[in-house]
């Protein structure tokens, strides 16, 4: 008998169960998940359960592997087609962008507060890299146009890599070399592990088309293992492990692997499992007492963070790029914080920098706060801005015998109100060869539609289309959802640059 060990598993099953219950909970009142794992982690800790844990090195580690999935999760999701546009954007964001911010957070923080010139700037390096967990729950549920939703998820996971070789820097006790050899090591381990990416994810893709294994459940652990093996060589080597992840799961997504829903399904479990491990611990390191003092530092560095570091990134960033300004003041608001810095905070935590409690304790505060006021207003900004997608086409991830031999994805596409969808005939989508509208939900009640079927408002369709003509499939759509059946009359082709 292990008795330690049952009430573990009793305990550790019961809080799985309460936050993915959770979910659904907070969807329906409009509160961000990750602050109710955060809250879990609190409850069961010492101001609540009485559990006492304060093992930062290890909140580290753990830390560090559930960022691991969460970002290969993101790499595997991300639409290469999406993702190439912007890959400029999202890469001088997640470098020159950074710099921006730490610099900006630290003046401001070693000006009005007092700190350091190396406490104040690992304020400004721990909270620079936005959150990957965060962007991908937040912004997938809004109606965005796929090219800014791409920019901020690549960012979210370029950006990690760079921020934590940063701070990594900055928690060392002195600095050993010149600013030369620092920013010259910061380039080695991003190009490094960029390269090992790609191997990882080409020989990955080459290894998985070619292995028949036995089991369709062993292509989805391969697959996730093959990202996993990507940070582990590029940590060994000495480069980027987090840069290298991404860039594995972006190609093994994007490759035509066989039973590939499944492995986006599995690695999306994954991520939500990560995730609520991750939340309820840091928030079970966190001490309640200790944050209250944590509350004006917290402010000052985030109104630092949203009012001057992230909007100035933003248009430096921005300079080589069409990039309007609406979309400017989008991207510097969904610069969204959450599980990443407060694991960056551990960083200097476990190095014993002084003052690195009190940073912890801000971090752990502003990102409560911040995700409160910002994932709450996306939506009414987004409206506001006038950069909301009338409708955009969304993979369901369905394993399914006939798709898999049809090199094909299944899409939903609803009809909201104010979309010129409605009232267009089915036959005058014009879907290229190789697409065809399959099922209509209309009133609760599903029906196969006819070349005559009218759409209407609420309608949900059920998109069958060939991975060659996915691309065009969403693109006229995009057009008739703007201009409706005229679309091409008026010089609409639904590309992202009409936008």
């Amino acid at each position: 008998m292990t008795p330690g060990l049952d009430i573990a598993l009793l305990l550790g099953a019961a809080v799985l169960l309460v936050a993915v219950g959770a979910v659904r909970l907070s969807t329906r009142l409009g509160v961000p998940s990750l602050l109710v794992y955060l809250a879990l982690g609190v409850a069961i800790g010492e101001s609540g359960l009485g559990i006492r844990f304060d093992d930062v090195e290890l909140t580290r580690t753990l830390g560090f592997c559930a960022l691991i999935v969460i970002i290969a999760e993101g790499g595997l999701t991300a639409r290469w087609s999406t993702l190439r546009p912007v890959l400029g954007l999202a890469a001088a964001l997640s470098t020159v962008g950074v710099v921006v911010s730490i610099v900006l957070v630290g003046v401001a923080l070693h000006l009005l507060l007092g700190l350091d010139w190396r406490l104040a700037l690992l304020y400004g390096a721990v909270l620079s890299s936005t959150d990957a967990a965060a962007v991908f729950a937040t912004l997938r549920r809004l109606r965005l146009p796929p090219r800014l939703v791409a920019t901020l998820e690549a960012e979210s996971g370029m950006n990690d890599a760079p921020v934590v070789l940063l701070v990594v820097l900055l928690s060392h006790q002195g600095w050993s070399h010149p600013w030369w050899y620092e920013a010259g090591l910061v380039a080695y381990e991003l190009a490094v592990g960029a390269a090992v990416g790609v191997g990882a994810g080409v020989a990955g893709t080459w290894a998985l088309r070619r292995a028949a294994l036995p089991s369709a459940g062993l292509y989805p652990i391969a697959a996730v293992g093959i990202t996993v093996l990507a940070y582990a060589a590029g940590a060994v080597l000495h480069a980027s492990g987090f840069l290298a992840v991404y860039v594995a799961g972006v190609l093994l997504g994007n490759a035509r692997l066989p039973h590939r829903q499944a492995i986006l399904g599995f690695a999306d479990g994954l991520a939500w499992l990560a995730q609520i491990g991750l939340f309820v611990l840091l928030g079970l390191l966190a001490s309640p007492g200790r944050l209250d003092a944590a509350v004006l530092p917290a402010v000052v560095a985030g109104l630092a963070l949203v009012l001057l570091a992230r909007p100035l990134s933003v248009v430096v960033s921005a300079l080589p790029f069409r990039v309007n300004l609406r979309e400017q003041v989008f991207l510097s608001w969904a610069g969204l914080r959450g599980a990443v810095p407060i694991v960056l905070a551990t960083i200097p935590l476990s190095e014993r920098v002084p003052g690195a409690e009190r940073l912890f304790d801000a971090v752990f505060v502003l990102v409560v706060i911040f995700t409160l006021v910002q994932t709450g207003t996306l939506g009414p900004l987004s409206r506001r801005l006038r950069i909301t997608a009338p409708a955009e086409a969304t993979e369901i991830h369905v394993e399914t015998a006939p798709l898999e031999r049809m090199r094909a994805d299944l899409l939903q596409l609803e009809v909201p109100p104010g979309s010129r969808l409605a009232g267009v005939h089915v036959d005058e989508l014009r879907l290229p060869l190789g697409a065809s509208v399959t099922l209509v939900l209309r009133d609760g009640v599903g029906f196969v539609p006819g070349p005559d079927t009218r759409l209407k408002t609420g309608d949900s369709l059920l998109i069958v289309a060939t991975g060659g003509v996915r691309d065009a499939t969403e693109r006229r759509l995009r057009a008739v959802s703007r201009r409706g059946r005229l679309a091409r009359w008026f010089g609409e082709y639904g590309d992202e640059a009409d936008r």
